[in-house]
């Protein structure tokens, strides 16, 4: 018996729309299913090296949550490149800011493996702050991600 790797005429033909409503839902959580769909881990033609996985369109990111005091205590930083150029911004900050939907761009690319396939899969992903998005002609069919497990919505 041999292995089954997937043709690249394949891995496109089965790709999917897939339309996610963060409002309300833990960002870890969150990410970790985006990342697998992206991958295409759920599909039993999975392939390491190849991109066969679904177009994910999320809406209302401003909206996800964070468990426990993340919100108020989650740093994330960056280095500018100069010498002494470590930034810092905590989450509260970013989901309040201008571009709220990188709180969750940023969880997803951080955990996709790295190189040129992890920056052709971060193209099948569309994250829009608000409930509006420009995918309709693709009719994506609508992912229940509250309902996959009770922990994935905050409850009070």
């Amino acid at each position: 018996m041999t292995t089954y790797s997937a043709k690249a005429a394949e891995a496109a033909a089965g790709k999917k729309w897939v339309l996610i409503d963060a409002d309300g839902l833990v960002v870890g959580r969150l990410a970790t299913i985006i990342a697998n769909r992206l991958r295409g881990k759920h599909r039993p033609t999975f392939t390491p090296h190849m991109d066969t996985g679904d177009n994910i369109v999320v809406i209302n990111a401003q909206k996800v949550v964070f468990t426990g005091n993340k919100r108020q205590d989650k740093t994330y930083y960056w280095h500018t490149g100069h010498p002494g150029g470590i930034k810092e911004r905590k989450a509260h900050q970013v989901l309040d800011g201008r571009f709220p939907e990188r709180v969750l761009e940023d969880a997803v690319r951080r955990m996709l493996p790295g190189g040129p396939l992890k920056r052709a899969i971060l193209k099948n992903l569309r994250v829009y702050p608000g409930a509006e998005h420009p995918h309709e002609a693709q009719a994506p069919v609508k992912l229940d991600v509250a309902a996959m497990n009770v922990k994935n919505k905050l409850r009070g």
